[in-house]
């Protein structure tokens, strides 16, 4: 018989209380949390996030224009397209695995501040690319910097926010990454692709100036025996009239206990490896459910279908309703809880699957035929569906469905899963396990990426998006059974959750 999460009581199990009461590291005297620093911070480390959503999605626009190039040496065949669109993935994979090392060599800050150096040079590489090879290595090298920020920021931002606003926060790596993916979009629609890659130069710079005028987490620099710095660190950002004694306690009193190396034994231990496992299964669900490819090829794929507006233009209303969706799931993640959120994401995405792959099987070809990646070839046989009528108002069901899609990814599966694991991880861990989850996320985002589009022209444009479908029924099923709900629980208090062994956690 398993035993609720609240309801458990006991000398070790009384770190859950059914409405935790803030500590005095929380409040000033004056009892309003000071968080503005945090805020920040937090600002200065995200804008490693807006440039990886920068990069990302810099192939939508890019693609289609480099399939009409004037220059012999950039004119992509669909092979190409196919790895200059998933290698970015590849590059992030490496940077996750870097990030297993960096996190907790140089520090979650420095880590961030580093991965400005080969996004830089990557950014400056597809800017003055004169072959192939130039944009295949620009594109790898700002999938490097996008997965050791991927795995960094989350860890820093978690550690120095307060259990009230860690929620809202930890929204906000997926926010910029957002607002970045759609400030490409829209610049899609002003600048050649070259100069897209020198405005992506810009946030870089902004981020490495920032970062320098901000501290370093406090659990990473107590974990270094830096306490007089961990104290400053603090200090400064809960503010001048906070009481931080009682939060510098619990903070010093948990690295304390965990301030040897993991040993092997302690691994196999259930409150190392259940957090882990639970942070690797949920980043390998989040890209299986296909979001990547989806944004890579984004125009692409309304290229390959029967749309009623411009591929360009329904491009960049996607970016916006991903924004819009982000900044609900911000607000209403503190206030609804992580688990309701996952379970109504995972609902509209399954939705949105399936109404795609419904539409592309069965619904109207578009009037020309696509003429930039080649996503599907015309189907065998007698019967074909009709072509579509440029008034047709069923052509507006693929930006429909996937505005839908991006609205249930974006305020659920997108924001909590890199939440999650920056909450759930052990301290003793949680520098290696998070560039592992990096890692896992990112070679299986590039092995969807890579093979879409060999699916699409094998099978159809159809079969991508119900295997979508059903995994997002899996990760329903994986929700309930398996995530725990952290809202408004301290670092310290999830830690020790898991270290009581029992499997409420399940709940």
């Amino acid at each position: 018989m398993q035993e609720p999460l609240l309801g458990a009581e006991g000398p070790d199990y009384d770190t859950f209380p059914e409405k935790a009461s803030p500590s005095p590291g929380e409040r000033t005297r004056g009892g309003t949390p000071q968080n503005r620093r945090v805020f920040l911070a937090t600002f200065a480390a995200v804008l490693g996030n807006f440039s990886f959503g920068y990069a990302l999605v810099y192939t939508s626009p890019v693609i289609p224009a480099l399939e009409h190039s004037l220059d012999p040496d950039l004119i992509l065949t669909k092979t190409q397209a196919s790895w200059f669109g998933s290698i970015f993935t590849l590059g992030a994979a490496a940077g996750g695995l870097s990030a297993m090392v960096l996190n907790d060599l140089l520090g979650r800050k420095l880590s961030i501040m580093f991965s400005a150096v080969p996004s830089a040079a990557g950014y400056a590489l597809m800017a003055g690319a004169r072959g192939f090879w130039m944009l295949l290595l620009g594109r790898t090298l700002t999938g490097f910097a996008g997965g050791l920020t991927a795995a960094c920021i989350p860890v820093y931002v978690s550690e120095i926010a307060t259990p009230g606003v860690r929620g809202a926060l930890g929204a906000t790596p997926q926010l910029m990454a957002v607002f970045g993916s759609l400030s490409l979009y829209a610049l899609g629609l002003l600048l050649p692709w070259r100069w897209l890659a020198v405005a992506g130069e810009g946030p870089v710079l902004v981020m490495v100036l920032l970062l320098s005028f901000m501290p370093n987490s406090p659990r990473f620099l107590l974990s270094r025996g830096r306490d007089a710095e961990a104290l400053r660190a603090l200090a400064w950002l809960r503010g001048t009239d906070t009481d931080i004694r009682w939060e510098f306690e619990q903070i010093q009193d948990n690295v304390r206990r965990q301030s040897t190396h993991m040993s092997w034994a302690e691994a196999r231990s259930p409150h190392m490896y259940r957090p882990v496992l639970i942070a690797l299964l949920m980043r390998f669900l989040q890209q299986l459910m296909g979001v990547t490819p989806i944004l890579v090829y984004l125009q692409p794929i309304f290229e390959s279908t029967a749309v009623l507006l411009p591929p360009k233009d329904d491009a960049a209303i996607v970016g916006a309703v991903r924004l819009f969706s982000v900044l609900i799931a911000a607000v209403t993640m503190d206030l609804a809880g992580r688990k309701v959120l996952l379970f109504v994401s995972a609902t509209i995405m399954f939705a949105a699957n399936l109404t795609l792959g419904l539409y592309v099987h069965f619904g109207p070809k578009p009037l020309t035929p696509n003429s930039t990646v080649g996503l599907e070839s015309m189907p065998l046989g007698d019967t074909e569906p009709p072509l579509a009528t440029s008034s047709s108002y069923l052509t507006l069901v693929p930006l429909v469905a996937t505005m839908l899609f991006i609205t249930g990814y974006a305020m659920g599966w997108g924001p909590i899963t890199w939440l999650l694991m920056s909450e759930i991880l052990p301290l003793q861990a949680r520098g290696v396990a998070s560039g592992l989850c990096v890692l896992v996320s990112w070679l299986t985002a590039f092995a969807l990426t890579k093979s879409f589009l060999l699916v699409v022209n094998a099978f159809g444009l159809h079969v991508p998006f119900f295997f979508f479908a059903a995994v997002c029924v899996a990760s329903l099923v994986f929700t309930g059974c398996c995530v725990p709900e952290t809202k408004g629980r301290s670092l310290e208090q999830i830690e020790s959750f898991f270290r009581t062994g029992r499997r409420s956690f399940l709940h």
